[in-house]
């Protein structure tokens, strides 16, 4: 089977910039990819690469996609490098849609929304209360650790009661912080109404040991996040004993197939998870990915999808991907047409 290719780059400006362990993020780029089949039919797929987080950078993801042929064919969809996981995602995602629905139903799940970081999230939750549940989740590492102790207190004491809150430090923690942060997320859920769902990828991911050794000091569960980046890496993490909850990011884990089939085998304690791309990626792991973990274990946890207000657009966050198509098109001629005549 053969199929017709076409590719166009997009950037999305955040409201504000985000601010992690890992730096500062003013915009999203990325990549949406189109396979059009014998048939007529059509898949769209989304390169959303991270290159901080474990990915392959969108410079490496837009020369592999400018080197390919008009026509291609499943040879060259399942041949792309492991090192290419975001680009591995994003044709094999297009690929399975041309393929036909997804064997199992969507299942109803909660979405956990993103806090700003730092104090302003003390003003925030509760406009997105309103908008997208009871699960949040609150930066750390990126202040002063006295000052975010502080307002970790305030926001919990502000939540009402039955909020999840998840805290993620991006790998940013000290040892010593670390055990502070659990000690105190430890004290809390005993004498509070707010669940400290998790503390997410407390140490750096070559500290494995210290994490396995942190999920077994505490009451509050450790998850993995930047140590399962990819699908390599996640069966690393497995491998080595990790038996907790890991955040998967599909988005750039890498083959989707192959990503499905292995949570599938180990039955992992997964939470999908965002990274920030547009309603092409999040559809598809919503469909073909979150039902293979959603009903194989007891407890459901909120998937990472709440991100929609981050962003001043609305055209990436809806499902008329035809539609994005066209404008991504205009848009792209544009910026030539401009520089040409610049």
């Amino acid at each position: 089977m053969h199929y017709q290719f076409a590719f166009h780059c997009y950037e999305r400006s955040f409201r504000q910039p985000l601010q992690t362990a890992h730096g500062v993020w003013r915009s999203r780029q990325g990549i949406i990819l189109q396979l059009r089949d014998e048939q007529g039919c059509i898949g769209f797929g989304e390169i959303a690469p991270l290159e901080w987080f474990g990915s392959e950078s969108l410079v490496a993801a837009r020369s592999f996609c400018q080197r390919l042929p008009d026509l291609i064919n499943t040879d060259v969809i399942f041949s792309i490098p492991a090192d290419l996981p975001a680009t591995q995602f994003g044709f094999e995602s297009a690929w399975e849609r041309l393929q036909g629905p997804a064997p199992l139903q969507p299942p109803p799940v909660a979405h956990s929304c993103l806090l700003p970081t730092g104090a302003a999230a003390l003003e925030a939750w509760s406009t997105l209360w309103q908008a997208d549940g009871q699960t949040f989740k609150w930066k750390i590492g990126v202040a002063d650790f006295e000052a975010e102790m502080q307002w970790f207190e305030r926001l919990c004491h502000s939540l009402p009661d039955g909020t999840k809150l998840r805290l993620d430090a991006n790998g940013g923690l000290s040892w010593e912080e670390a055990c502070r942060w659990l000690e105190h997320c430890d004290r809390l859920t005993a004498n509070s109404t707010v669940t400290i769902e998790f503390l997410e990828q407390p140490l750096s991911p070559t500290q494995l040991d210290g994490l396995l050794k942190l999920s077994q000091m505490f009451q509050t569960a450790i998850a993995l996040d930047e140590s399962v980046a990819t699908l390599k890496r996640l069966k690393q993490s497995v491998e080595r004993g990790w038996q907790g909850i890991v955040v998967i990011k599909a988005a750039i884990a890498g083959s989707p197939l192959k990503l499905r089939e292995f949570c599938q085998q180990r039955q992992l304690d997964v939470v999908w998870s965002s990274v920030f791309e547009t309603a092409i990626a999040q559809h598809y792991i919503q469909t073909y990915l979150v039902p293979t973990s959603y009903y194989c274990k007891t407890e459901q946890r909120a998937i990472g999808w709440g991100i929609d207000h981050w962003f001043q657009d609305t055209l990436f966050t809806q499902f008329n991907f035809e539609q994005l198509w066209q404008t991504l098109i205009l848009s792209n001629t544009s910026n030539i047409n401009s520089a040409m005549i610049g």
